[in-house]
């Protein structure tokens, strides 16, 4: 099966995420047995990239210098914990504290290149604003199979005679603030809908369905169930081994203490002594030191038949669980298999439509280009619909961007409409004040330079000799 596109963003923890993406040696030593997810002839394979941006490439650095930056810009401290507050209605509203910097974990091929994800961090800053600070591949990470993989797996592979089962993955870590105005970037779930479907196009990956409808969470939850009933079994392992361990200290002592009255009765040499010894055994297995340590050691047996059958009742209500569970599984793929096959077949009708639509109005395609490109300047829905639907002229003030030169200029009560090429028909193009967008852009940009050269040239003509 091929693997699909899928990320997922969450808070970034800084103080453990460089650690386990880096592979730090301290990481290794103290993830101990659990390493067995991570081949390390395998990690040769990894890559990385550090925004050379970033400065200090310290994470927990880059977090404070945010909480300086929200101080200048908004005069308050940044939110970091979750805190209350009374709504409208009375209620009590949790708000979840300033995550500044977003952790993003992106399925990858086994071909897919550092340059790839680079493509993809840099997009995202382009449409959102969210600059990726840290890019890490990691190649290492996957399972062990427990016999021969299924006979559609193609990504399973064999490591010193057992099959192993990759998971190539990428970490994107992320700067989610504006530096501009000291505020968190807000994205929606049109947006993160959207940015899954960027990671499918620039990897070249067929896309992923939402968790919805795999039902991941639910799945998580069986596995974490699991989990907790191998952690209780361990425990009862090895309470088990200290009873046992309990019970061989006790039969020891029994041991010596018998050796002991057989050495006095060796050195016994007078008949009424050795009667008086016999007496002393009598007395030492009826009620003495011997006849508590054999109750000890026989509650001790008691106890680890008990913890034994236990053990077995654990182990036959795990095996129930696991049974249930991959029930869960099938069934779910299932389901899964047949919206994926009936989204592929909506997506195939949509794209017939799509080129009717085209072959049937011409200019179609030129509109869409035109919705793009008011949106990458900064136009609203509202306006872009008054341009396009419309095709009314709008009065504007403040900025608009220029993707080409990469920033922002000013403008004051011009006015945008969307016309037809001079000089091809079927072409479409924005005009500012009747002139097109990307001449007025080269124009502004040019004004902007000769200001800058008249800037550093007028230092230079009051030079001159000091008396």
């Amino acid at each position: 099966m091929a693997i699909k596109s899928s990320i997922h963003i969450k808070p970034c923890n800084t103080k453990s995420s460089e650690a386990h993406n880096r592979r730090t040696a301290e990481y290794m030593r103290n993830i101990g047995e659990s390493k067995i997810y991570i081949v390390p002839e395998l990690s040769a394979d990894n890559e990385q990239w550090i925004n050379p941006d970033f400065g200090n490439p310290n994470l927990q650095t880059h977090y404070d210098n945010i909480k300086r930056m929200v101080k200048e810009k908004t005069g308050r401290a940044m939110q970091e914990k979750e805190r209350e507050r009374k709504g409208k209605n009375g209620k009590i509203i949790k708000v979840a504290g300033c995550s500044p910097i977003r952790e993003g974990v992106l399925l990858i091929k086994p071909d897919t290149i550092l340059a790839d994800v680079k493509k993809f961090g840099e997009e995202c800053q382009r449409r959102w604003g969210i600059a990726p600070l840290q890019i890490f591949l990691h190649k290492d990470e996957g399972h062990w199979l427990n016999g021969q993989p299924e006979a559609e797996d193609r990504e399973s592979f064999l490591i010193g005679g057992k099959w192993f089962k990759p998971n190539y993955h990428a970490h994107i870590v992320f700067d989610w603030m504006n530096h501009d105005t000291g505020k968190s970037r807000k994205l929606n779930d049109n947006d993160m809908m959207e940015m899954q479907t960027l990671a499918s196009d620039i990897l070249l990956m067929k896309r992923g369905q939402s968790k919805a409808v795999t039902g991941k969470e639910h799945l998580e939850r069986n596995d974490f169930i699991i989990e907790k009933q191998k952690a209780e079994l361990q425990r009862i392992d090895e309470t088990k081994r200290y009873k046992e361990q309990q019970v061989s200290l006790a039969e020891q002592e029994l041991k010596q203490v018998k050796s002991e009255i057989r050495t006095d009765k060796l050195k016994s040499v007078a008949t009424d002594a050795a009667t008086a010894i016999a007496s002393g055994v009598g007395s030492l297995f009826g009620s003495g030191k011997l006849k508590e340590l054999e109750q000890a050691n026989e509650k001790l047996r008691q106890e680890v038949v008990k913890r034994n059958k236990g053990i077995d009742e654990l182990k036959a209500k795990m095996q129930q669980i696991q049974e249930q569970h991959g029930k869960q599984i099938r069934n779910l793929q299932g389901i899964h298999n047949q919206e994926l096959e009936a989204k592929d077949r909506e997506i195939s009708r949509l794209n017939t439509l799509l080129e009717k639509a085209f072959k049937w109005f011409p200019m179609l395609r030129e509109m869409l280009r035109m919705e793009q490109l008011c949106a990458v300047i900064g136009f609203t829905k509202d306006m872009i619909d008054c341009l396009l639907t419309k095709k009314e002229a709008i009065r504007c003030n403040g900025k608009i961007y220029s993707e080409e030169h990469r920033r922002k200029f000013d403008i004051k009560n011009d006015i945008f409409k969307v016309e037809k090429s001079p000089t091809d028909s079927s072409k479409l193009v924005l005009t500012i004040n009747k002139k097109p967008i990307g001449d007025w852009f080269k124009e502004q940009m040019e004004k902007l330079w000769q200001s800058l050269r008249h800037t550093t040239e007028e230092p230079r003509k009051n030079r001159g000799l000091k008396m």
